[in-house]
C-alpha cells in the first residue's frame, strides 16, 4: 500500500479497536508509519501499549476496524516482523552465549534444522557490530550488564532483517553508552526501509528517534508528527491530568 507521496504504509491503524475477548482494552486507533519512520507509543502503565504491539503480531485480535502490516493482515507478516521484549523478561542464568542469542534471529530463514552458514554467521557478527558488542560474542549473555543485554536483543532482531522492528520499553533502566548505542542502530534500520514501532515512556527519546507518535490511554489522544502531537495540553489528556513539566523543547511526564 502507499500513501503520501508514492511512500510505503508499513503499518496502518483504521478505527481499529482491540479487546480480550469481550473486555475493551484499545479503541478507534487511526494512523499510518510508512517504510523508514519510526513511531513513539507513549502512555501511563496499562494504557494498552504492549497490547496494540501484540495486536500488529497478530497475537491479540482486531475486533473493530482494521490493522494492516506490511500491505497484509498482522499474522501473515510475522515472517517480516522483529520484536524486541525487555531484557528482563530472559532469564541471565541461561547458558547461552551472546552469539547463540543473536543467532536466533537467523533461525525463521535458516530452518530449525539446519546449521547456520557462513552468511549466517556473518550476518551475526555484523549485527553485534551495530549495537557495539562484536567483542562480546562468546560471553555469556547473562555475565552482560542490563543495557549490554538489551543491545543483544536488538542485535537478535537486527539479525533477521526485519521489515518492521517492535520495541517494548528498550529504553528502560539502560545506561547512556546503550542507549547511544541502541539510537544508533533504530536510526541505520530506518535508513534501510525499515518502520520501527517502539514503546517508551521517555519524551526524548520520542523526539531523538521518532518522526510520529501515539498517544494512548485505552484510546488514541492523537496521531502525527512528533513536534505537533507531544503538546503539554494532549499529555495531560493522555496521562489523565497529571503532573507535566516543560523542560526547554522538551515535556516530561513527571508522574506516570
Amino acid at each position: 500500500m502507499t500513501g503520501q507521496a508514492g511512500r510505503t504504509a508499513a503499518l496502518v491503524l483504521d478505527r481499529a479497536s482491540v479487546a480480550y475477548g469481550d473486555v475493551p482494552v484499545l479503541e478507534e486507533l487511526h494512523g499510518t508509519v510508512y517504510a523508514g519512520e519510526a513511531v513513539a507509543l507513549i502512555g501511563p502503565n496499562g494504557a494498552g501499549k504492549s497490547t496494540l504491539i501484540k495486536a500488529i503480531l497478530g497475537l491479540v485480535p482486531t475486533v473493530r476496524g482494521r490493522i494492516e502490516v506490511l500491505g497484509v493482515a498482522p499474522a501473515h507478516a510475522r515472517r517480516d516482523v522483529a520484536y524486541v521484549p525487555q531484557a528482563d523478561t530472559l532469564d541471565p542464568d541461561f547458558p547461552v552465549s551472546v552469539e547463540q542469542v543473536v543467532m536466533m534471529g537467523r533461525y525463521r530463514r535458516i530452518g530449525w534444522l539446519r546449521r547456520p552458514s557462513a552468511a549466517d554467521r556473518a550476518q551475526v557478527a555484523e549485527a553485534l557490530e551495530q549495537v557495539g558488542l562484536s567483542g562480546r560474542a562468546r560471553d555469556r549473555f547473562g555475565t552482560l550488564s542490563g543495557g549490554q543485554r538489551q543491545r543483544v536483543l536488538l542485535a537478535r532482531a537486527i539479525s533477521a532483517q526485519p521489515r518492521m522492528l517492535l520495541l517494548d520499553e528498550p529504553f528502560n533502566g539502560v545506561d547512556a553508552v546503550s542507549q547511544h548505542s541502541l539510537l544508533e542502530a533504530i536510526a541505520a534500520l530506518k535508513a534501510r526501509g525499515a518502520a520501527v514501532v517502539v514503546s517508551t515512556h521517555d519524551l526524548a527519546i520520542a523526539h531523538l528517534a521518532c518522526e510520529e507518535v501515539c498517544l494512548l490511554n485505552r484510546q488514541q489522544f492523537g496521531f502525527g508528527p512528533t513536534g505537533t502531537v507531544l503538546t503539554p495540553e494532549r499529555l495531560r489528556a493522555t496521562y489523565g491530568g497529571r503532573a507535566l513539566e516543560l523542560r526547554g523543547d522538551r515535556v516530561i511526564v513527571t508522574q506516570t
